[in-house]
Protein backbone atom coordinates (compact mmCIF):
# COMPACT_ATOMS: atom_id res chain seq x y z
CA UNK A 1 0.00 0.00 0.00
CA UNK A 2 1.13 3.51 -0.76
CA UNK A 3 2.54 5.59 2.07
CA UNK A 4 -0.14 8.20 1.42
CA UNK A 5 1.10 11.02 3.63
CA UNK A 6 4.66 10.86 2.35
CA UNK A 7 3.59 10.89 -1.29
CA UNK A 8 1.18 13.78 -0.74
CA UNK A 9 3.88 15.89 0.89
CA UNK A 10 6.18 15.44 -2.10
CA UNK A 11 3.58 16.18 -4.75
CA UNK A 12 1.33 18.72 -3.07
CA UNK A 13 2.79 21.66 -5.01
CA UNK A 14 2.75 20.02 -8.45
CA UNK A 15 -0.84 18.85 -9.00
CA UNK A 16 -2.11 22.33 -9.91
CA UNK A 17 0.42 22.49 -12.74
CA UNK A 18 -0.67 19.06 -13.96
CA UNK A 19 -4.28 20.24 -14.08
CA UNK A 20 -3.27 23.40 -15.96
CA UNK A 21 -1.19 21.47 -18.51
CA UNK A 22 -3.88 18.81 -18.99
CA UNK A 23 -6.55 21.48 -19.46
CA UNK A 24 -4.49 23.11 -22.19
CA UNK A 25 -3.85 19.74 -23.84
CA UNK A 26 -7.57 18.93 -23.70
CA UNK A 27 -8.47 22.21 -25.38
CA UNK A 28 -5.89 21.55 -28.12
CA UNK A 29 -7.24 18.01 -28.57
CA UNK A 30 -10.75 19.43 -28.87
CA UNK A 31 -9.68 21.87 -31.56
CA UNK A 32 -7.84 19.15 -33.51
CA UNK A 33 -10.87 16.87 -33.24
CA UNK A 34 -13.18 19.54 -34.66
CA UNK A 35 -10.73 20.33 -37.46
CA UNK A 36 -9.96 16.79 -38.65
CA UNK A 37 -12.26 15.17 -41.22
CA UNK A 38 -13.09 14.78 -44.87
CA UNK A 39 -14.16 18.44 -45.11
CA UNK A 40 -11.20 20.79 -44.63
CA UNK A 41 -11.82 23.24 -41.79
CA UNK A 42 -9.36 25.81 -40.52
CA UNK A 43 -8.84 26.84 -36.93
CA UNK A 44 -10.04 30.34 -37.81
CA UNK A 45 -13.33 28.81 -39.02
CA UNK A 46 -13.68 27.02 -35.67
CA UNK A 47 -12.94 30.15 -33.66
CA UNK A 48 -15.40 32.12 -35.78
CA UNK A 49 -18.23 29.62 -35.25
CA UNK A 50 -17.42 29.36 -31.53
CA UNK A 51 -17.50 33.12 -31.10
CA UNK A 52 -20.68 33.33 -33.15
CA UNK A 53 -22.45 30.80 -30.95
CA UNK A 54 -21.07 31.87 -27.59
CA UNK A 55 -20.84 35.65 -27.97
CA UNK A 56 -23.49 38.15 -29.15
CA UNK A 57 -20.95 39.62 -31.55
CA UNK A 58 -18.41 37.37 -33.36
CA UNK A 59 -14.98 37.93 -31.84
CA UNK A 60 -13.22 36.83 -35.02
CA UNK A 61 -13.88 39.19 -37.89
CA UNK A 62 -13.42 38.91 -41.64
CA UNK A 63 -14.09 35.17 -41.59
CA UNK A 64 -16.37 33.70 -44.23
CA UNK A 65 -17.79 30.30 -43.31
CA UNK A 66 -20.28 28.70 -45.67
CA UNK A 67 -23.55 27.34 -44.34
CA UNK A 68 -22.54 23.75 -45.14
CA UNK A 69 -19.23 24.15 -43.31
CA UNK A 70 -20.94 25.75 -40.32
CA UNK A 71 -23.45 22.88 -40.26
CA UNK A 72 -20.63 20.33 -40.18
CA UNK A 73 -18.84 22.17 -37.37
CA UNK A 74 -21.91 22.74 -35.21
CA UNK A 75 -23.94 19.57 -35.77
CA UNK A 76 -21.27 16.96 -36.51
CA UNK A 77 -17.83 17.92 -35.22
CA UNK A 78 -18.78 19.73 -31.99
CA UNK A 79 -21.02 17.01 -30.52
CA UNK A 80 -18.54 14.31 -31.52
CA UNK A 81 -15.62 16.07 -29.85
CA UNK A 82 -17.65 16.86 -26.74
CA UNK A 83 -18.87 13.26 -26.46
CA UNK A 84 -15.33 11.91 -26.71
CA UNK A 85 -14.38 14.26 -23.86
CA UNK A 86 -17.37 13.18 -21.78
CA UNK A 87 -16.85 9.44 -22.34
CA UNK A 88 -13.08 9.65 -21.81
CA UNK A 89 -13.49 11.44 -18.49
CA UNK A 90 -16.29 9.04 -17.46
CA UNK A 91 -14.27 5.90 -18.19
CA UNK A 92 -11.22 7.28 -16.38
CA UNK A 93 -13.41 8.12 -13.38
CA UNK A 94 -14.95 4.64 -13.40
CA UNK A 95 -11.45 3.15 -13.51
CA UNK A 96 -10.46 5.18 -10.43
CA UNK A 97 -13.56 3.97 -8.60
CA UNK A 98 -13.08 0.28 -9.36
CA UNK A 99 -9.37 0.38 -8.58
CA UNK A 100 -10.04 1.96 -5.19
CA UNK A 101 -12.92 -0.38 -4.34
CA UNK A 102 -10.98 -3.52 -5.29
CA UNK A 103 -7.65 -2.08 -4.07
CA UNK A 104 -6.25 -3.26 -7.37
CA UNK A 105 -4.62 -1.08 -10.07
CA UNK A 106 -5.53 -3.64 -12.74
CA UNK A 107 -9.27 -3.17 -12.20
CA UNK A 108 -10.91 -1.54 -15.21
CA UNK A 109 -14.53 -1.44 -16.48
CA UNK A 110 -13.44 -3.29 -19.63
CA UNK A 111 -11.20 -5.91 -18.01
CA UNK A 112 -13.52 -6.87 -15.16
CA UNK A 113 -16.50 -7.20 -17.52
CA UNK A 114 -18.60 -4.15 -16.63
CA UNK A 115 -18.37 -2.79 -20.17
CA UNK A 116 -19.32 -6.20 -21.55
CA UNK A 117 -22.35 -6.29 -19.30
CA UNK A 118 -23.37 -2.83 -20.46
CA UNK A 119 -22.95 -3.90 -24.10
CA UNK A 120 -25.17 -6.92 -23.43
CA UNK A 121 -27.83 -4.64 -21.99
CA UNK A 122 -27.63 -2.32 -24.98
CA UNK A 123 -27.80 -5.32 -27.34
CA UNK A 124 -30.90 -6.68 -25.59
CA UNK A 125 -32.55 -3.27 -25.91
CA UNK A 126 -31.62 -2.88 -29.58
CA UNK A 127 -32.32 -6.40 -30.89
CA UNK A 128 -35.12 -7.70 -28.66
CA UNK A 129 -36.58 -4.44 -27.44
CA UNK A 130 -36.18 -5.55 -23.81
CA UNK A 131 -35.84 -2.24 -22.01
CA UNK A 132 -35.88 -1.30 -18.35
CA UNK A 133 -37.04 2.27 -17.83
CA UNK A 134 -35.67 4.45 -15.03
CA UNK A 135 -36.56 8.13 -14.54
CA UNK A 136 -34.43 10.52 -16.63
CA UNK A 137 -32.70 7.59 -18.41
CA UNK A 138 -33.26 6.17 -21.89
CA UNK A 139 -34.31 2.54 -22.29
CA UNK A 140 -30.91 1.54 -23.66
CA UNK A 141 -29.03 3.29 -20.84
CA UNK A 142 -31.29 1.80 -18.15
CA UNK A 143 -30.95 -1.74 -19.50
CA UNK A 144 -27.20 -1.34 -19.92
CA UNK A 145 -26.95 -0.11 -16.32
CA UNK A 146 -28.86 -3.08 -14.90
CA UNK A 147 -26.78 -5.58 -16.87
CA UNK A 148 -23.55 -3.81 -15.87
CA UNK A 149 -24.63 -3.90 -12.22
CA UNK A 150 -25.42 -7.62 -12.42
CA UNK A 151 -22.07 -8.26 -14.10
CA UNK A 152 -20.01 -6.44 -11.45
CA UNK A 153 -21.89 -8.30 -8.71
CA UNK A 154 -21.22 -11.68 -10.33
CA UNK A 155 -17.54 -10.88 -10.90
CA UNK A 156 -17.15 -9.65 -7.34
CA UNK A 157 -18.77 -12.75 -5.84
CA UNK A 158 -16.71 -15.09 -8.03
CA UNK A 159 -13.44 -13.35 -7.12
CA UNK A 160 -14.15 -12.99 -3.39
CA UNK A 161 -12.03 -15.34 -1.26
CA UNK A 162 -11.98 -15.02 2.54
CA UNK A 163 -13.13 -11.42 2.38
CA UNK A 164 -10.46 -10.43 -0.16
CA UNK A 165 -10.42 -10.04 -3.94
CA UNK A 166 -7.01 -11.28 -5.19
CA UNK A 167 -5.75 -9.86 -8.46
CA UNK A 168 -5.58 -13.18 -10.28
CA UNK A 169 -9.12 -14.14 -9.22
CA UNK A 170 -10.49 -10.73 -10.24
CA UNK A 171 -8.92 -10.97 -13.68
CA UNK A 172 -9.98 -14.59 -14.19
CA UNK A 173 -13.53 -13.87 -13.08
CA UNK A 174 -13.71 -10.80 -15.32
CA UNK A 175 -12.38 -12.71 -18.33
CA UNK A 176 -14.69 -15.69 -17.86
CA UNK A 177 -17.79 -13.55 -17.36
CA UNK A 178 -16.82 -11.47 -20.41
CA UNK A 179 -16.46 -14.64 -22.50
CA UNK A 180 -19.89 -15.81 -21.40
CA UNK A 181 -21.40 -12.42 -22.20
CA UNK A 182 -19.65 -12.43 -25.61
CA UNK A 183 -21.38 -15.72 -26.37
CA UNK A 184 -24.76 -14.20 -25.53
CA UNK A 185 -24.00 -11.17 -27.69
CA UNK A 186 -22.97 -13.50 -30.55
CA UNK A 187 -26.37 -15.17 -30.32
CA UNK A 188 -28.01 -11.77 -30.51
CA UNK A 189 -25.91 -10.96 -33.58
CA UNK A 190 -27.25 -14.08 -35.31
CA UNK A 191 -30.86 -13.04 -34.76
CA UNK A 192 -30.26 -9.29 -35.13
CA UNK A 193 -31.27 -9.02 -38.77
CA UNK A 194 -31.23 -5.40 -39.93
CA UNK A 195 -29.88 -4.30 -36.54
CA UNK A 196 -26.64 -6.26 -37.05
CA UNK A 197 -24.57 -3.25 -38.13
CA UNK A 198 -25.73 -1.31 -35.07
CA UNK A 199 -24.80 -4.20 -32.81
CA UNK A 200 -21.34 -4.51 -34.36
CA UNK A 201 -20.82 -0.84 -33.51
CA UNK A 202 -21.48 -1.51 -29.82
CA UNK A 203 -18.78 -4.16 -29.82
CA UNK A 204 -16.09 -1.89 -31.29
CA UNK A 205 -17.05 1.58 -30.08
CA UNK A 206 -17.00 4.88 -31.89
CA UNK A 207 -18.36 8.41 -32.16
CA UNK A 208 -19.26 8.75 -35.84
CA UNK A 209 -23.00 8.60 -35.07
CA UNK A 210 -22.97 11.18 -32.27
CA UNK A 211 -25.39 14.09 -32.51
CA UNK A 212 -26.53 16.63 -29.94
CA UNK A 213 -29.41 14.53 -28.60
CA UNK A 214 -26.92 11.91 -27.36
CA UNK A 215 -25.26 14.59 -25.25
CA UNK A 216 -28.62 15.79 -23.93
CA UNK A 217 -29.46 12.31 -22.59
CA UNK A 218 -26.05 11.21 -21.27
CA UNK A 219 -24.47 14.39 -19.90
CA UNK A 220 -26.86 14.94 -16.95
CA UNK A 221 -26.41 11.36 -15.71
CA UNK A 222 -22.62 11.33 -15.96
CA UNK A 223 -22.22 14.82 -14.48
CA UNK A 224 -24.51 13.91 -11.57
CA UNK A 225 -22.50 10.75 -10.85
CA UNK A 226 -19.25 12.72 -11.08
CA UNK A 227 -20.54 15.23 -8.55
CA UNK A 228 -21.47 12.48 -6.07
CA UNK A 229 -18.08 10.79 -6.48
CA UNK A 230 -16.26 14.09 -5.88
CA UNK A 231 -18.31 14.81 -2.77
CA UNK A 232 -17.40 11.43 -1.29
CA UNK A 233 -13.84 11.27 -2.63
CA UNK A 234 -12.53 11.15 0.95
CA UNK A 235 -14.24 7.77 1.35
CA UNK A 236 -12.35 6.49 -1.69
CA UNK A 237 -9.12 7.46 0.06
CA UNK A 238 -10.18 5.60 3.19
CA UNK A 239 -11.02 2.48 1.19
CA UNK A 240 -7.28 2.17 0.48
CA UNK A 241 -6.79 1.50 4.19
CA UNK A 242 -7.69 -1.75 5.89
CA UNK A 243 -11.36 -2.32 6.66
CA UNK A 244 -10.74 -1.94 10.41
CA UNK A 245 -8.92 1.39 9.99
CA UNK A 246 -11.63 2.73 7.67
CA UNK A 247 -14.37 1.80 10.14
CA UNK A 248 -12.49 3.49 12.97
CA UNK A 249 -12.51 6.66 10.89
CA UNK A 250 -16.29 6.51 10.56
CA UNK A 251 -16.74 4.77 7.18
CA UNK A 252 -19.37 2.07 6.70
CA UNK A 253 -17.15 0.04 4.37
CA UNK A 254 -19.78 -2.37 3.04
CA UNK A 255 -22.28 0.38 2.29
CA UNK A 256 -19.61 2.62 0.76
CA UNK A 257 -18.38 -0.14 -1.54
CA UNK A 258 -21.92 -0.86 -2.74
CA UNK A 259 -22.56 2.83 -3.45
CA UNK A 260 -19.36 3.24 -5.45
CA UNK A 261 -19.96 0.01 -7.39
CA UNK A 262 -23.39 1.31 -8.37
CA UNK A 263 -21.93 4.70 -9.36
CA UNK A 264 -19.12 3.10 -11.36
CA UNK A 265 -21.55 0.79 -13.14
CA UNK A 266 -23.93 3.65 -13.96
CA UNK A 267 -21.11 5.80 -15.31
CA UNK A 268 -19.82 2.94 -17.45
CA UNK A 269 -23.27 1.96 -18.71
CA UNK A 270 -24.11 5.53 -19.68
CA UNK A 271 -20.82 5.92 -21.54
CA UNK A 272 -21.28 2.58 -23.32
CA UNK A 273 -24.85 3.43 -24.28
CA UNK A 274 -23.50 6.43 -26.18
CA UNK A 275 -20.16 5.22 -27.55
CA UNK A 276 -20.18 1.42 -27.42
CA UNK A 277 -17.49 -0.65 -25.75
CA UNK A 278 -14.21 1.26 -25.43
CA UNK A 279 -11.56 -0.42 -23.34
CA UNK A 280 -8.43 0.36 -21.34
CA UNK A 281 -9.02 4.09 -20.76
CA UNK A 282 -10.01 3.23 -17.20
CA UNK A 283 -6.83 1.20 -16.78
CA UNK A 284 -4.12 3.33 -18.37
CA UNK A 285 -5.14 6.76 -17.13
CA UNK A 286 -5.67 6.19 -13.38
CA UNK A 287 -2.45 4.17 -13.18
CA UNK A 288 -0.33 6.83 -14.90
CA UNK A 289 -1.92 9.73 -13.05
CA UNK A 290 -1.48 7.96 -9.71
CA UNK A 291 2.25 7.85 -10.43
CA UNK A 292 2.23 11.61 -11.09
CA UNK A 293 -0.02 12.98 -8.35
CA UNK A 294 -0.32 10.17 -5.80
CA UNK A 295 -3.35 8.29 -4.46
CA UNK A 296 -5.33 11.22 -3.00
CA UNK A 297 -8.60 10.95 -4.94
CA UNK A 298 -9.46 14.60 -4.43
CA UNK A 299 -6.57 15.28 -6.80
CA UNK A 300 -6.45 11.98 -8.70
CA UNK A 301 -10.05 12.17 -9.89
CA UNK A 302 -9.93 15.54 -11.73
CA UNK A 303 -6.46 14.86 -13.12
CA UNK A 304 -7.54 11.42 -14.39
CA UNK A 305 -10.70 12.81 -15.94
CA UNK A 306 -8.78 15.48 -17.84
CA UNK A 307 -6.19 12.95 -19.01
CA UNK A 308 -8.86 10.39 -19.99
CA UNK A 309 -10.78 12.99 -21.98
CA UNK A 310 -7.61 14.10 -23.78
CA UNK A 311 -6.47 10.56 -24.59
CA UNK A 312 -9.82 9.37 -25.93
CA UNK A 313 -10.25 12.54 -28.01
CA UNK A 314 -6.85 11.98 -29.62
CA UNK A 315 -7.67 8.29 -30.17
CA UNK A 316 -10.80 9.42 -32.00
CA UNK A 317 -8.65 11.70 -34.15
CA UNK A 318 -6.30 8.80 -34.94
CA UNK A 319 -9.26 6.61 -35.83
CA UNK A 320 -10.22 9.14 -38.50
CA UNK A 321 -6.80 9.74 -40.07
CA UNK A 322 -5.01 6.38 -39.92
CA UNK A 323 -6.95 4.84 -42.80
CA UNK A 324 -8.56 7.81 -44.53
CA UNK A 325 -11.11 8.08 -46.08
CA UNK A 326 -12.24 5.03 -44.07
CA UNK A 327 -12.70 5.40 -40.32
CA UNK A 328 -11.49 2.86 -37.77
CA UNK A 329 -13.48 2.11 -34.61
CA UNK A 330 -12.11 4.03 -31.65
CA UNK A 331 -12.23 0.87 -29.55
CA UNK A 332 -9.64 -0.67 -31.84
CA UNK A 333 -7.24 2.23 -31.27
CA UNK A 334 -7.63 2.09 -27.48
CA UNK A 335 -7.17 -1.69 -27.50
CA UNK A 336 -3.96 -1.40 -29.51
CA UNK A 337 -2.74 1.17 -26.99
CA UNK A 338 -4.02 -0.40 -23.79
CA UNK A 339 -3.42 -4.08 -24.50
CA UNK A 340 0.40 -3.92 -24.34
CA UNK A 341 0.18 -1.61 -21.32
CA UNK A 342 -2.02 -4.10 -19.48
CA UNK A 343 0.38 -6.97 -20.28
CA UNK A 344 3.26 -4.86 -18.99
CA UNK A 345 1.48 -4.20 -15.70
CA UNK A 346 0.49 -7.85 -15.36
CA UNK A 347 4.02 -9.02 -16.08
CA UNK A 348 5.51 -6.43 -13.76
CA UNK A 349 3.28 -7.49 -10.90
CA UNK A 350 3.55 -11.24 -11.63
CA UNK A 351 -0.22 -11.47 -11.15
CA UNK A 352 -0.08 -10.06 -7.60
CA UNK A 353 0.18 -6.35 -8.31
CA UNK A 354 -1.63 -4.35 -5.61
CA UNK A 355 -1.60 -0.83 -4.18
Amino acid sequence: MFNILEILRKRRKLWKYYILVLTILLFLAFMVSVRVGSLPISYMDIFYVLSKKLAPIPLVENSVVSESKEYVIVNLRFPRALMSILVGSALALAGCIFQAVFKNPLADPYIIGVSSGAVLGAALAIVLGLTIVFPYMSGITSTAFVCALITIYVVYRLALIDGRVPTNMLLLAGVMVSIFISALVSILMVIAGKELHVLIFWLMGGFSHIRWHYLYTTTPIIISCMAVVFIYSRNLNLLLLSEEEAQQLGVDVTRTIKIFLVLGSLITATAVSASGSIGFIGLIIPHMMRILVGPNHRILLPVSMLAGATLLTMCDVLARIVYMPMELPVGVITALTGGPFFLYLLRKGRGTYTF
